[in-house]
């Protein structure tokens, strides 16, 4: 065979691998996505038939839990602490190092579903999104290497678009979260990649899954009047709270000063100190700040009623289990906590229909948190199948956004993955 022809059989070859491997890889995270929401449901379900049993068993069970999984993170997975949407972050930033390295290894994807589920076990007020960003990330990087394909940025930004998508079925989020915040410059190549990894992986989840809307589907639409005067409501509440909530991660976990310095350096008993308060809480609530709040978060948005301290009770609880850095993600925490906020706007709007007040509370807050709101608009409506809300939920993400930036100038991952690129720069240097 000429030269020319061999050179362009390999070029071939390679590009039908390349395909392969996106195509196995999606396929692979679609699945570990739903095994992981299902083991996740069942953790938090045995978690309260305990509590039913025995109600004083999260005095013990959850600090105690909480300082067995941050202490066994931190000695056998650190990278595994957190979300783990940084980490992806910071892997993007040195794609072929870290197809080596430990923040996307599948010990650190186990590490990872293992603690998270341990959080779930003993009512932490965490979520599986994040975790699964970095899960299926790491599981794209591994489907690559096996089939002896280089790993890029893009096959990194993929996977973790695609746990998004395949943890909510919401396919347009995933490409949405990659745009505004997993990719720092998003190409045309890097944009086919993420689209088809993401379509597949929703494929595979609304196969095994069925065809369902992650919080029902919510009716109701506001008027002109109303939306003029809620948006912007839900919008600065939301900006202040969740600007208040990552500046205070951010301060705990990078500030030098003597207080957060001094509980960084007692992990195990600061995480301790949080579980109880997360215990405490959760009593103190009768049960609704345990887990996730998914059950509580879709009464309210069907316009059922609940207390109204449900959204300041979740809002403490989840800072205090991210605080410990035990693995857990914050996307449904955070969307709890925003629909409590809603709860508070819709009291004061008792004209309005209440689960539209609550929608905007939702996108409010989770804008306010993650700086994403391309990404909170189309996450919600997906999530609740309404389009007619489109124009109040833009309004109010982006100045929850804006109001955010004000109150917490640094972008929550873009400052938290920063500390796993200094890790990896430190490691690099020997």
């Amino acid at each position: 065979m000429p030269p020319f022809d061999r050179f362009v059989a390999r070029e071939h070859v390679a590009a039908v691998r390349t395909r392969l491997a996106a195509f196995a890889g999606a396929i692979a995270l679609g699945v570990a996505a739903i095994v992981f929401a299902r083991m996740g449901e069942v953790a938090q379900a045995r978690f309260l038939q305990l509590v039913a049993l025995h109600p004083w068993a999260p005095y013990l069970l959850t600090p105690g839990m909480f300082a067995v999984v941050v202490a066994l993170t931190r000695r056998f997975a650190p990278e595994a602490r957190g979300s783990g949407i940084p980490q992806v972050m910071a892997a993007g930033h040195n794609a072929e190092r870290q197809a080596r390295g430990p923040l996307l290894s599948m010990r650190t994807a186990a590490a990872k579903l293992g603690g998270t589920i341990a959080m779930l076990l003993a009512g932490g007020s965490v979520g599986r999104e994040g975790p699964t960003v970095q899960i299926s990330a790491a599981i794209m990087v591994a489907v690559h290497r096996l089939l002896r394909v280089p790993v890029s940025a893009g096959i990194i930004i993929a996977g973790g678009a695609a746990g998004v998508a395949a943890a909510f079925n919401t396919p347009l989020a995933g490409v949405a979260f990659a745009i505004e915040e997993l990719a720092a410059a998003f190409e045309q190549r890097v944009a086919v990649l993420v689209m088809a990894t993401v379509m597949i992986a929703g494929l595979v989840s609304l196969g095994l899954s069925g065809d369902y809307v992650y919080f029902g589907m919510v009716g109701g639409a506001l008027s002109l009047p109303a939306m003029l005067v809620i948006a912007p409501a839900a919008g600065i509440a939301g900006g202040v709270l969740g600007g208040g909530f990552a500046r205070i991660l951010i301060a705990m976990s990078q500030s030098p000063r003597r207080a957060p310095a001094w509980l960084r350096a007692r992990p195990v008993w600061f995480a301790a100190g949080c579980g109880l308060v997360v215990a405490a809480i959760g009593d103190a609530s009768g049960g609704l700040t345990w887990g996730t709040g998914y059950e509580t978060t879709r009464g309210l948005l069907a316009g059922h009623q609940a207390s109204l301290a449900f959204g300041p009770a979740k809002f403490v609880s989840t800072l205090a289990t991210a605080l410990s850095g035990a693995p857990g993600g914050i996307f449904a925490p955070s969307l709890s906590v925003g629909a409590g906020l809603g709860h508070v706007l819709a009291r004061a709007f008792p004209q309005d229909p209440a689960g539209a007040v609550v929608l905007l509370g939702m996108v409010g807050y989770f804008a306010g948190v993650v700086r994403a709101p391309m990404t909170a608009v189309i996450i919600m409506m997906e999530m609740t199948a309404d389009r007619t809300m489109i124009l109040p939920l833009f309004a109010t993400a982006l100045m929850a956004d804006a109001v955010s930036a004000a109150v917490c100038q640094r972008k929550l991952y873009h400052a938290l993955s920063a500390g796993f690129r200094a890790t990896d720069t430190r490691d690099a240097g020997g």
